[in-house]
């Protein structure tokens, strides 16, 4: 695809344009902000980051890829790439939009009402409304078809009854997009509708889940008799499946070029560590981080390729890129442990809570190719559906 990554002088303005506003504005109160957030990591000056996405987005870097009808820049995937890479070479600290903006908003462009863009589309783009997915379940993880939460309608309103879990940042947000049951009897992939619900009220109860970092970016959110309007289904009741797989394949598209940005920082700081311990002079050592840059490179080629030809278009593509990044940075947390040696079994604190950079990517990262759809599930994705392998026996 002419023009990812910057190839073409229009390409290298907008390059520059991005790269002379967030060196300039990441600056007095902002500069402190640099590399905070993140997975693991989301207690990290939580509010301070909230204004700084409200902050992009009066300057109008929230978005990019949207209509401009719907205050987005209608920038090309190459562009889209080209800020996700600065901000990541910047340092800029994470989002805490994202799920708002890189997967709601574009599933309402696709699939939702005018109404629902009007009422919905400028909180997300000026970061007045945060969002949360409710997807997984007890009984239903990776393997989304399974879900057993209900929503039934009543006059005006849905009402839903059921538990998510593993909602990230529910405790912090407005509204929760929720796949739910609403045809009593239907099971697997038929009967499910994707509901838009106000997380401010008595019928939802959240409960942080302590991480193995001590942290709680994850929640389970309990639907007792919870409401919503009667309107507030994206498409049509019994599409939910096609709506949550589209938003799926949102999840996994040009921002993943800014997260390969922060794995390549990753692994030169962990590469850094090794020459600074004389780890790097182990040949075994030398040889896997071999292998990590190696890697980086391959799930590089895998996406601007993939982007290239529009991402839902190649079939598979999404599993795939999930795979080798789920491994590849799992892979890295225990190479970093390993070039740390023994001091990475110590925590500090008077009691052993406080982890290092290292010791929280170790343990993050044990979850990684868990959750956004575990490596089982993607690796049958790819086995039924584009090499046509028989399917699964499930029960």
């Amino acid at each position: 695809m002419e023009g990812v990554g910057g190839t073409s002088p229009e390409d290298a303005a907008f390059a520059a344009e991005v790269r002379q506003w967030l060196e300039e504005n990441l600056s007095g109160r902002f500069a402190e902000l640099k590399g905070l957030g993140g997975p693991g990591r989301e207690h990290e000056a939580f509010e301070e980051r909230l204004e700084w996405d409200r902050h992009l987005a009066a300057a109008g870097w929230t978005c990019l890829g949207w209509p401009k009808e719907y205050g987005g820049r209608e920038a090309s995937v190459s562009q889209q790439i080209i800020f996700h890479q600065e901000y990541a070479r910047a340092n800029a600290p994470a989002r805490v939009s994202h799920i708002g903006e890189e997967l709601l908003g574009p599933t309402l462009i696709a699939f939702g009402t005018e109404e629902q863009k009007q009422r919905f589309l400028p909180g997300i783009k000026n970061v007045s409304e945060l969002w949360c997915q409710g997807y997984s379940e007890p009984g239903a993880g990776s393997d989304l078809a399974g879900v057993s939460t209900s929503a039934r309608l009543d006059g005006d309103s849905w009402v839903i009854n059921g538990q998510k879990v593993w909602t990230s940042l529910a405790h912090l947000s407005d509204w929760c997009f929720v796949v739910a049951r609403t045809e009593p009897g239907s099971s697997r992939h038929q009967g499910l509708s994707y509901l838009l619900v106000p997380m401010d009220q008595d019928g939802i109860e959240v409960r942080p889940i302590v991480q193995l970092t001590g942290t709680s970016e994850f929640n389970e959110v309990f639907f007792t008799d919870a409401r919503t309007e009667a309107d507030l289904v994206v498409g049509e009741p019994g599409q939910g499946w096609k709506i949550a797989m589209g938003t799926l394949a949102f999840e996994r598209g040009v921002a993943t070029l800014g997260q390969q940005v922060q794995f390549a920082r990753e692994l030169d700081k962990i590469i850094a560590l090794a020459e600074s311990n004389g780890t790097a002079q182990d040949p075994i050592v030398r040889e896997k981080i071999t292998r990590a840059w190696v890697g980086l490179q391959v799930m590089r080629s895998h996406a601007m390729r993939t982007l290239g030809e529009g991402n839902t278009e190649v079939p598979g593509a999404p599993s795939v890129a999930k795979l080798l990044w789920a491994n590849w940075h799992r892979d890295l947390g225990e190479l970093a442990m390993e070039i740390a040696g023994a001091p990475s079994l110590l925590a500090e604190g008077p009691e052993g809570e406080e982890l290092d950079e290292w010791q929280r990517l170790y343990l993050f990262t044990r979850a990684d190719t868990i959750y956004g759809g575990s490596n089982e599930i993607q690796r049958n994705i790819i086995a039924e559906r584009v090499l046509g392998l028989p399917r699964e026996a499930r029960p």
